[in-house]
């Protein structure tokens, strides 16, 4: 019997696809109450000469654009890599259910590292963070984009 088809196995392929058009293999979904998908992507930062053309960013524009609205409650992002504090900031903004992600980012990350962005006193909204889902997958596609490129 087949496994079912998870939000990070979307999100990895995403990151798969944005390591094939030469972009940092990040790759993230929004996914509602009920599981369905509203939105994925991966990086596009070098397509659209955009430093914030982050996989999480776009995600959620396209989910808010579909439910018409500026705020996502009731949703879940999944990302592949620890969002860097622009993204953590964003997922507070957007108001978003949970947050889970793939591989840590101790350079980086805006959540579990760097900034903090959700243990700072100006966070608007903290979601439920779960971190490290599949991470040595995750992990492992960025080790083997960057070493390609030494």
């Amino acid at each position: 019997m087949a496994r079912a088809v998870t939000p990070m196995d979307l999100a990895l392929d995403q990151a798969r696809a944005a390591a094939a058009r030469g972009e940092v293999p990040v790759g993230a979904v929004v996914t509602d109450e009920a599981g369905t998908l509203l939105a994925a992507a991966g990086n596009e930062v070098e397509a659209r000469n955009d430093p914030s053309a982050h996989a999480e960013l776009l995600a959620l524009r396209e989910a808010a654009r579909r439910l018409g609205s500026p705020r996502l409650p009731g949703c879940t992002l999944t990302v592949t890599l620890e969002p860097c504090p622009m993204c953590a900031q964003a997922a507070s903004f957007f108001r978003l259910r949970r947050l889970v992600f793939g591989a840590y980012d101790p350079k980086g990350g805006g959540v579990d590292h760097g900034a903090r962005v959700f243990a700072a006193p100006s966070c608007h909204h903290v979601p439920e963070v779960i971190g490290g889902l599949r991470e040595t997958e995750a992990a492992a596609l960025l080790r083997a984009f960057f070493a390609a490129r030494r």
